[in-house]
Formats: structure tokens, C-alpha cells, sequence
């Protein structure tokens, strides 16, 4: 099978995964089912969606606030109105199961290596480490996300293929500001010797944004103004239950990555905006939604999208969306990415082996199933 670093429309592409391990973020803990641990802790398997999930965000807890918030809705029900910081303990019993001890070394050796990374390095642009929403977006995307219905946001994107959607976002000068920051935390880098981890292997340049600082800002980027649009339009691959995300900048160009190969993202859904400068080629293409089981399927022709980059121009899609980037052929191309990932929906995803409310490949298989036994019972019936 070959792999389509240039972009073609091979049909039968060699995806290479992106690894999880080594991106600098810590994998989502999965949300645990019935399992006995010390206090018997579990949860049950039909969330209380009536139920409102408190605010962890200024607790000192292990794991990230959102996915407490997450799993509030799984707890049994003579626990949802316990204190919060009972509910906390036993939702952190629950997931330190699902860790072996050497990951959660791990996850506290990558909490120190942030801690001393934000101790000794100095914001160039200190205002653009919080949300400040009307200095980052374009008044028609702040409006839409006001206004909250689907209408408001089909008014604002195109959405060329299914599944796919692009939009104007961020205005120019935030833009700006976050190439600046960008650059001047590599400054500080080359100046200080200091070794740090890049958004993941795949990417020999750009930065983690998280640990440098803006974790909280890119939680709120997540929460108030991705996870409005996803719960409209990928509530079925978890889109209403977004927790955790990884966010970095990648550049592109003269004495950087010049392409990215054909794969698909550690992401239950993902936002890409071009930030600039100014470049030529670097592409997006994208070849089908696609299950583990089926990643290195034909593309049928209703699947191929490509995709030129703009300034402050934001492209929203599923994570399994197969895709890659054409080489930047001149100048130099800098995109902000958030991996928004849902631990809810990734333990669900355990137990399920039929996914063609998604897949392309399963619900191809499934029509063609379908064909087949209305094509078996019509024959039955002609020879009545």
C-alpha cells in the first residue's frame, strides 16, 4: 500500500498514527463501568442527564477538572449530591484504576517539567494567556456562539463535504500575537538549553501551547466556544462530552516541517486555524472518516476534500477523519491545533463494534448488506 506524503488521491492509503505517549499531554483516563475497588467505587452506565455536574477547576486534583465534571453524570445516584470533594475522591479511585502506577509517574514527571518550564520562562503577550473573546474572534463567530442554535453556526461555516466544516475565527492581531508568543518562547528555548517536547513525532517543530502556560485558556477555547458547535454536529462520536484537549502550534516551511503524512488524529474532534504568514502550497487533504478496523480503506469519491489554508480561517472536523498536508513550498505556514478528546466517548467506544453512524467503510458495508438481503428476499418471493 503506498503512503500519500504528496497529497494524491491513492485510494487505498497507508495511515501512520499519530503516537499518544509521547505528545506531552497525558492520555485521557477512560471513565470506568462496574468494577469492584476498596470502597466498591463504580459507576453506572446511563448518565443522569438531568442532573447539573458541579465545577472542579479550583480543586488540587491528579487527574483534569473537566473530566470530573465529565463523569459527575455517571456517578450512582445517592452520591450526586454529596460535597464535592467526596464525589472528587471517589471519581479519583475510579480512575487511578485505569492508570497503572508507572503512567501515573509519569503524568506527574510531565506536571513538573510544565511547572518548571512556567517558572522560569516570561510571557511576551501576558493578555493572551486568558479569554478575552472579543480580542480573539471575529464579531460574526462571537455572535453565533451567542446566539447558540444551529442556524447561527450553518450561517457562519461552509461545510463542504459532510462532516467537514470551515469558518472565519480569529482575528489578525491575535494571530499576530501568538506567532510573537510562539516565537519568543523558542528564543527562550535555543537562549536556555532548555530540552522540551514537541506536539508529537510526527512534528519536528512547533510547541505544545499547554506547557507554556495557556492550558486554561484553551480550556475555555474548548468548553464556551468548540463545544457548542460539536454538540450540534458530532454529538455521535462525542461531541456533547468533550474533557480534555491537547493544544500546540505547527510550522511549516523554509527550515521546518515541509509536510505532514497521510493519518488520522488522537482526537475525538479537531480545530485547525491558519495563523500565517505568508507561504505557498501546505494543503489540507482529507480521504473519509474511518474506524480502527477499516483506517486503510478505499476513499470513495464523495470523501475527497482538499483544502487551502486562510488567514484566521478555522476547518472543524472528526479526528478520524483521514488527512495529511501537502508540502509548503515557499515562505513559512504557522496552524494552531486543539485535539479535543472525550473520555466518556472513548470507554463507549470499548464495547461497540459497529460504528456506520460514522464510519464510512461500516455504513458502506451496511448498505451493502442491506442490498443484498432485500436483493435475497426479492428473489424468494419471485418464486412463490
Amino acid at each position: 500500500m503506498s503512503h500519500p506524503h504528496n497529497g494524491s488521491s491513492d485510494r487505498t492509503p497507508f495511515l501512520h498514527h499519530p503516537p499518544t505517549a509521547s505528545n506531552g499531554h497525558a492520555p485521557t483516563p477512560p471513565p470506568p463501568t462496574l468494577s469492584s475497588h476498596g470502597l466498591n467505587s463504580t459507576l453506572v452506565t446511563s448518565p443522569q442527564r438531568d442532573h447539573n455536574p458541579e465545577n472542579y477547576d479550583d480543586m488540587r486534583l491528579e487527574f483534569n477538572h473537566l473530566i470530573f465534571s465529565s463523569l459527575e453524570q455517571y456517578l450512582p445516584p445517592h452520591l450526586l449530591n454529596r460535597s464535592r470533594e467526596e464525589k472528587a475522591n471517589y471519581m479519583t479511585s475510579i480512575l487511578h484504576r485505569y492508570l497503572p502506577e508507572s503512567e501515573r509517574v509519569r503524568i506527574q514527571k510531565h506536571k513538573e517539567y510544565r511547572k518548571k518550564i512556567i517558572s522560569n520562562f516570561t510571557p511576551l503577550h501576558k493578555e493572551i494567556y486568558s479569554m478575552h473573546a472579543e480580542n480573539f474572534f471575529v464579531p460574526s463567530f462571537l455572535q453565533a456562539i451567542k446566539e447558540n442554535r444551529e442556524a447561527s453556526f450553518r450561517n457562519i461555516m461552509v461545510e463542504p463535504v459532510k462532516g467537514i466544516f470551515t469558518f472565519q475565527m480569529l482575528q489578525p492581531s491575535f494571530c499576530e500575537k501568538l506567532i510573537s508568543e510562539v516565537d519568543h518562547f523558542e528564543r527562550w528555548v535555543n537562549q536556555t538549553k532548555f530540552r522540551i517536547m514537541r506536539p508529537n513525532t510526527m512534528n519536528q517543530y512547533g510547541a505544545v501551547l499547554d506547557d507554556f502556560g495557556m492550558e486554561t485558556v484553551l480550556d475555555r477555547l474548548m468548553n464556551d466556544f468548540i463545544l457548542p458547535i460539536s454538540r450540534v454536529f458530532f454529538a455521535e462520536v462525542g461531541g456533547s462530552t468533550l474533557d480534555s484537549h491537547h493544544g500546540f502550534v505547527v510550522e511549516y516551511g523554509t527550515n521546518r516541517d515541509v509536510e505532514l503524512g497521510f493519518h488520522v488524529d488522537d482526537s475525538e474532534i479537531t480545530l485547525n486555524i491558519c495563523l500565517g504568514k505568508e507561504f505557498s502550497g501546505g494543503e489540507l487533504f482529507f480521504r473519509g472518516v474511518r474506524c480502527d478496523d477499516h483506517v486503510n480503506t478505499e476513499t470513495q469519491t464523495e470523501e475527497i476534500f482538499d483544502y487551502s489554508h486562510v488567514l484566521g480561517r478555522a476547518i472543524l472536523h472528526r479526528g478520524r477523519n483521514r488527512h495529511g498536508a501537502r508540502p509548503t513550498t515557499s515562505g513559512n505556514r504557522l496552524n494552531l491545533i486543539l485535539w479535543c478528546r472525550s473520555s466518556v466517548y472513548r470507554e463507549s467506544r470499548r464495547y461497540q463494534r459497529n460504528f456506520s453512524s460514522w464510519c464510512g467503510e461500516c455504513r458502506r458495508k451496511k448498505k451493502e448488506r442491506e442490498r443484498l438481503s432485500i436483493a435475497a428476499t426479492k428473489e424468494e418471493l419471485q418464486k412463490l
